[in-house]
């Protein structure tokens, strides 16, 4: 029984997150003490069709800038993050954003510690957001910060600012670089291949898979170790739906997104992306 609260804020928020009907977000949540992942696996392991854990939908209010150093070799992206879209989609507020990433790119923040510490016309950044919340009324701040660097850096923001993409390669090749950065906009890839994809991903994956299949009565009777094998299967279904290299092209079908890359150059490889998106 859970000891938690489940307020309709919670379920409004998980069925936005997953578009599961209301009453099965309200069972979710109470079985899972209002834990708001684990409420997701929930409903995934209960054969719910629900949106990717990762969905935007749910996004909060503010600007995302992406910017690369003249050399292209780093590369900065920031959430400046606010309470309505009225201020987002303020010019000046906008133009504040920019400057912040400026910043970044000036004085090569490395963390999000920095990028406040780091100046403007003299004035700190975590100043000049105080002032601006002081001048505007609504909370704002350093949201999210990445930074990455790499032979060569891709930028590119997708949305009307509320998205931002880094690709770093081991390279220069700028258009392949923005085709890149646009699918992993796109299609929202965990890792850059099934070898980087996080251990605990592929556990959460996998638990959830195995306890699927022993709920379907079709399933009934296999032993464990035909019910492992066929999980491995689903999770190298999962790897190619998830993982960038292995994902259809979205400009070309027929490729894969690592055939894509061969084809502009049989050595051009991605180290590594981040996508940061409002939420």
């Amino acid at each position: 029984m859970s000891t938690v609260a489940i307020t309709a804020a919670d379920i409004n928020k998980l069925r936005q997150a997953t578009g599961a009907g209301m009453m099965d977000c309200r069972k979710a949540l109470t079985e899972t003490n209002g834990d708001f992942e684990a409420a997701i696996d929930w409903l995934r392991k209960q054969g719910q069709k629900v949106a990717a854990k990762r969905s935007d939908r749910e996004a909060k209010e503010g600007v995302v800038i992406a910017r690369t150093s003249a050399d292209n070799k780093i590369g900065y992206v920031v959430c400046i993050s606010c309470e309505t879209d009225f201020v987002s989609k303020n010019a000046d507020f906008v133009a504040f954003a920019q400057s912040i990433a400026d910043a970044a790119v000036a004085t090569d923040a490395k963390n999000t510690e920095e990028l406040n510490n780091a100046t403007v016309n003299g004035a700190k950044v975590a100043d000049l957001i105080n002032d601006k919340l002081a001048s505007i009324g609504e909370k704002i701040g350093v949201a999210k910060y990445e930074r990455v660097e790499a032979p060569y850096v891709a930028s590119y923001i997708h949305g009307a600012y509320r998205l931002g993409v880094l690709v770093a390669l081991n390279k220069e090749a700028a258009e392949a670089g923005k085709d890149v950065a646009m699918q992993i906009a796109a299609l929202n890839p965990v890792a850059v291949d099934a070898d980087s994809v996080p251990a605990e991903t592929i556990e959460r994956e996998r638990a959830i898979v195995i306890e699927t299949m022993k709920a379907d009565p079709k399933m009934a009777g296999k032993t464990d170790e035909m019910l492992g094998k066929i999980a491995e299967g689903k999770l190298n279904a999962f790897f190619k739906e998830q993982t960038l290299l292995a994902q259809a092209f979205v400009k070309d079908g027929s490729k894969s997104v690592a055939e894509y890359l061969k084809s502009v150059d049989a050595d051009l490889k991605v180290n590594s992306f981040k996508r940061v998106a409002l939420g």
